[in-house]
């Protein structure tokens, strides 16, 4: 069963009773997450091809290439230049990176004890890091350019941090014990 329609036919009710929402619409759920790789300035352009092609396949559509806002003449890095990529997932393909993030990539992380609940940034959304793009079984060893690693941020409905919590321990998240 796919990860969203779990979460519509189970979770949901779940946490209507636990919680003690009202409402279906009051149940936080997954607004959208964001993957971002950031390659800093580099002379060679296969890095940031190797970063796209890589995020394109782990996430199953292209990203946008991020590019420098202002210049930082410490690293040599002036205003547009591309730094990095990111994409945004949302409705059934967030719900499905989250699937294959919680049930395949964090426990295949080296040295893994769980995802830190103080990662919340207070209004409900969650960021982590993943050291290495090879944690990825869509990654083969030879499409890698760089190892790097990316940050993921996922953005939930829910109004505090206890909200958010509950919602994403419910779809899967593996999260260390407090």
């Amino acid at each position: 069963m796919l990860l969203y329609e779990r979460y519509k036919q189970e979770i949901v009710p779940k946490l209507l009773r636990e919680r003690g929402y009202r409402n279906v619409l009051q149940v936080p759920r997954i607004e959208k997450v964001v993957i971002n790789m950031g390659v800093g300035k580099h002379d060679d352009p296969k890095v940031l091809e190797g970063a796209v092609k890589n995020l394109t396949q782990i996430a199953g559509q292209k990203p946008v290439v991020t590019r420098a806002k202002k210049a930082i003449s410490d690293f040599k890095i002036r205003k547009g230049d591309a730094i990095g990529c990111t994409v945004t997932l949302r409705g059934v393909r967030a719900y499905e990176f989250l699937h294959k993030l919680f049930r395949v990539v964090l426990p295949g992380i080296r040295d893994f004890k769980g995802v830190d609940p103080d990662s919340f940034d207070g209004r409900g959304n969650l960021a982590l890091g993943i050291p290495d793009q090879m944690a990825f079984p869509e990654v083969s060893y030879d499409d890698v350019v760089r190892p790097q690693g990316m940050d993921v941020v996922i953005v939930t409905t829910a109004k505090t941090d206890e909200e958010a919590y509950h919602l994403l321990a419910a779809l899967g998240c593996p999260f260390r014990k407090k």
